[in-house]
Order: structure tokens, then sequence, then C-alpha cells
């Protein structure tokens, strides 16, 4: 029984470390640029309606914040589909695989919010900036299982968070602009390299 257990552990270890070397392709593209377009309409919606956001931060932070779960779920339900189409018994380990990579950024970004909304709520006009930060980090990191280009699009987020930030200290407002346009161009940019690297991988077959 020991042997078989080792066995089964063995096989387990050698389908996660291939998972990891292996190129997730359960992005679509369609999809990533659909999740821009809704940070765009969320800022289009807000600038409409919402008046001074910040008169309103919870909901102009609750409109983003289901913005950012709907986005998850497109993204995660395009990717569970496409990785078993794709990536066939390996689907599971890579699913997994790609929720390891960016969970950190994700979860950071939910704790920073809680901290900064209890602790010190005058501060929330830092959030936008900082949450770009660390989806250019998150994306950063992916770049193990993506393709390596997206390293730029981790760098546009990067340097457009740190934009955001400086451009907000001054008065400390809150605009859906600073949220809906970085991840409108970030999102179209990262499509564009998905949808290329599909490409190439069809031509290659």
């Amino acid at each position: 029984m020991q042997d078989l257990d080792k066995a089964l552990a063995d096989i387990v270890a050698i389908r996660s470390q291939i998972a990891r070397d292996t190129a997730f392709r359960g992005l679509g593209a369609a999809t990533v640029a659909g999740t821009g377009f809704l940070a765009l309409a969320c800022a289009a919606g807000q600038a409409l309606w919402l008046g001074d956001p910040a008169a309103r931060p919870g909901l102009f932070f609750g409109l983003w914040i289901a913005a950012a779960l709907a986005a998850f779920m497109m993204i995660g339900v395009e990717a569970v589909r496409r990785s078993r189409r794709l990536h066939s018994g390996l689907a599971d380990a890579m699913v997994w695989n790609a929720i390891e990579v960016f969970l950190p950024a994700a979860g950071a970004g939910a704790c920073l919010a809680l901290v900064v909304a209890r602790f010190a709520p005058d501060e929330v006009w830092m959030l936008p900036g900082l949450w770009q930060v660390l989806v250019g980090l998150g994306l950063f990191a992916s770049s193990r299982i993506l393709p390596r280009a997206v390293q730029g699009v981790g760098a546009w987020y990067l340097l457009a968070g740190l934009a955001v930030l400086a451009v907000s200290a001054e008065t400390r407002a809150l605009s859906p602009w600073t949220m809906g346009l970085p991840f409108l161009l970030g999102q179209a940019w990262l499509a564009g390299i998905i949808h290329h690297a599909a490409r190439a991988f069809d031509d290659d077959r």
C-alpha cells in the first residue's frame, strides 16, 4: 500500500511539474479584451451617473470590485473551458497553476482595500494606482506560463499605477477614468498578445 501511495504521489508531482513547464493556453483573447471594455463601461457609467466619487467612495469602489469579480468570472469560466479542450488531462493542473500565479496579487489587492478602508479612509484615493501596480506584478509573475511579451503589459500597469498615484496625489480626488482607461488599454494589449501567441501555436502545428 505504501508503494502504491508513493507511486500515486510521484505521478501527481510529475503532472504538476509538467503543468508548470507548459505554456498556459486557457486565456481567450476575446474574453480578455471584453474585460477591458467592461472597465470602460464601468468608468463611463460612473462618469455619467455617479457624480463626485469622493462623496460616495463606497459606491465607487463597490462598482469597481463588482466589475473585477465579473472579469474574474469571465476569464475563469473561459480558462476552464479552453483548458479542458487544449490541455486535456493536464487541464486541472494547468488551471490551478494559473490560479497560484495570480492569487498573491489578487489577494494583496483585496487585503489592501480592506486595510485602507478600515484604518486610513482618507487615503482611499491611492487604491486605483496601487491596484494597477499589483496587476502589473501579477503579470510579471505570469510570464512563466504566458507569452513573455506579457511583461510589457505588466510594465504598462506598473507605470500606469505609479502615474495615477502621482497625478492623484495633488488633489487626492477619485476619477473613474484613472481605472477605466489603464485597464482598457492594458487588457486590449494583453488580448493582442494572446491572440498572436495562439496564431503562432496553430501555425506551428
